[in-house]
């Protein structure tokens, strides 16, 4: 049976929406509380970064839920959890693990279109992940950064309250570990570099991009980038110069990205696992029964993406049913191009 498809959205839709998101922003906090250890580690002075977050955390929770309300999302979700979790659970691992090696670690995807594309997407993509995964735990209060008493040469390394390394400032762990944003930021810089230099050289994508949607998105990711590098240079070759004004810039660009992350185009991070599951939906199809033309008789698509399509289109209003009891959907395209060049003609004699 197929899974149950909402007509529309409504109202009712943005209330639960809105409940995902309060969810999500509660779970945020209730995270910064317990790994700060009630708050004892957590550094007044990054309240801004954590409310930014929080409020990123209830728009990405509202508009990933809007977004499985949609008709075609919510089913092709929904079949391929059932997809995954039927069958060879353990082949379905492998296989799993197999496509997230190459479409999300690797982004194999997008070398297939251009290298220069892959690479700038691959700088940002991964330079960003090393940033969050810095940024966000140390303004949580999950990992700090302490001198004991009895030396300054030496770093104590906390996470969740609990020490787990050492190591002396003259060691080459250091430099790495205190320059792992400025990597970061270059990482993002370089990808950026690459990114425009493809948009300014192809006329396919300048006949296509919008300012807000795909230039606005670059010049955030710039402007976080730059001004950290500029606390670095400030601190260690301009002996501090605007080191207080750099760092207010710093925060305001990285509180406008977070703030901006829920609703541009930033959001396709969060969708792109999610398409994971279309790869076994279509084994799943190709495995199956195929559907016929009920004009040439050819088989044109798997049963179940066609039956999956009609209850798409009849959630959404889509009324594609012919009047003798078939379906326009049971057509093949090659039959739909000749039947409508048919009637082209049809109408041009008359």
């Amino acid at each position: 049976m197929p899974p149950s498809l909402p007509a529309a959205t409504s109202g009712s839709d943005a209330w639960r929406a809105a409940g995902w998101g309060l969810l999500l922003a509660a779970l945020v906090i209730v995270g910064i509380w317990a790994g700060s250890r009630g708050f004892r580690d957590f550094d007044p002075a990054l309240v801004s970064y954590a409310g930014a977050t929080v409020f990123a955390a209830f728009g990405l929770g509202y508009r990933y839920a809007m977004w499985l309300r949609r008709p075609p999302t919510r089913l092709y979700w929904r079949r391929g959890w059932r997809t995954f979790l039927s069958g060879g659970l353990g082949a379905n691992l492998v296989e799993l693990s197999r496509r997230v090696a190459a479409d999300i670690v690797a982004q194999a995807f997008i070398a297939r279109r251009s290298r220069v594309r892959w690479l700038g997407h691959w700088l940002i993509a991964w330079g960003c992940v090393l940033a969050a995964a810095v940024t966000f735990p140390l303004s949580f209060g999950w990992i700090r950064f302490e001198t004991p008493p009895d030396s300054q040469a030496v770093y104590l390394a906390y996470v969740f309250g609990v020490r787990v390394a050492a190591f002396r400032l003259d060691s080459w762990l250091a430099p790495f570990i205190f320059g792992v944003l400025n990597i970061a930021a270059v990482m993002v810089l370089a990808g950026l570099f690459f990114a425009l230099w493809r948009r300014g050289r192809d006329r396919g994508a300048l006949a296509v991009q919008q300012f807000a949607s795909d230039l606005v998105p670059l010049a955030m990711l710039f402007a976080v980038s730059v001004t950290g590098l500029f606390l670095t240079a400030s601190t260690h070759w301009l002996r501090g110069l605007q080191y207080g004004f750099l760092s207010q810039l710093h925060a305001v660009t990285v509180i406008l990205t977070l703030l901006y992350l829920p609703f541009g185009k930033f959001f396709h991070v969060f969708q792109r696992p999610a398409q994971l599951g279309v790869a076994f939906y279509k084994r799943a199809g190709a495995t199956g029964e195929q559907a016929r033309c009920e004009r040439c008789g050819e088989a044109f698509a798997s049963r179940l993406h066609v039956d999956d399509l009609k209850d798409v289109e009849a959630a959404l209003g889509i009324r594609y049913a012919i009047e003798d009891g078939g379906h326009y959907q049971d057509v093949c395209p090659a039959c739909r191009r000749r039947s409508l060049a048919l009637a082209q003609d049809t109408l041009w004699d008359r």
